[in-house]
């Protein structure tokens, strides 16, 4: 079953999409910034990886077998889906939904191919895409962090290059070479989004029923 469209979030909270090849450094970017941003909530992917050393069940990840994804997913349970390095990672549809029409900013760490589905549900998702300084710096990283072997490290660079390719199509771009630096940086995208003139109207009605002297549209 293919998901519909979800309804306009007009002042509702935002999305963030946010994406990188592996070794980039997303995931300690992410949590970084939900530490300053309390206002923000991670969406808990689901997966049918085995969980890696020190991961926990429905804190780093829903860690569920190819069974049981295949009938969620048939079930039209999944806003976004797709299969990475072998293995499958999705998006809970409901709790999205209903997270963003109380109100709250959410945060997906997903591929870039999953984005784009986000994006053609909930054209108001903001993208933001974490690269790394150089391909080599990644690999590095990838080798220092110690959990691959080296013939899968190697494919996760060559994963690494055609993601790169994409990330024309994604609203922001954080060159992740300075943590401090990329952190201000995407904490500055996550501001911003919250001045937009929806999120503002849905904060502050009175004082836009004070100005405007009714509920204005957006164009």
């Amino acid at each position: 079953m293919n998901p519909s469209p979800l309804p306009p979030t007009d002042g509702a909270g935002s999305v963030f999409a946010v994406v990188a090849p592996s070794g980039a450094g997303k995931t300690s970017l992410v949590r970084a910034m939900l530490e300053q941003r309390p206002r923000m909530e991670l969406s808990i992917s689901f997966t049918t990886r085995a969980p890696r050393p020190g991961e926990r069940d429905g804190v780093d990840y829903h860690f569920i077998s190819d069974a049981d994804f295949q009938r969620r997913r048939e079930a039209g349970e999944f806003l976004e889906w797709a299969r990475v390095h072998d293995n499958h990672y999705a998006t809970s549809r409901a709790w999205i939904a209903g997270r963003v029409a109380a109100g709250r900013d959410i945060v997906l760490e997903i591929d870039w191919q999953g984005a784009m589905q986000v994006r053609g549900l909930m054209p108001e998702t903001v993208g933001v895409f974490i690269a790394p300084p150089s391909v080599q710096t990644l690999r590095e990283r990838l080798v220092r962090r110690g959990q691959d072997s080296p013939a899968v490290i190697e494919r996760r660079v060559a994963a690494a290059r055609e993601e790169l390719a994409q990330a024309h199509r994604f609203d922001y771009l954080i060159v992740n070479q300075d943590f401090d630096l990329a952190l201000r940086e995407l904490l500055a995208v996550v501001d911003a989004a919250g001045m937009r003139f929806a999120r503002q109207r849905a904060r502050h009605p009175e004082l836009f029923r004070a100005l405007f002297g009714s509920d204005p549209a957006v164009d």
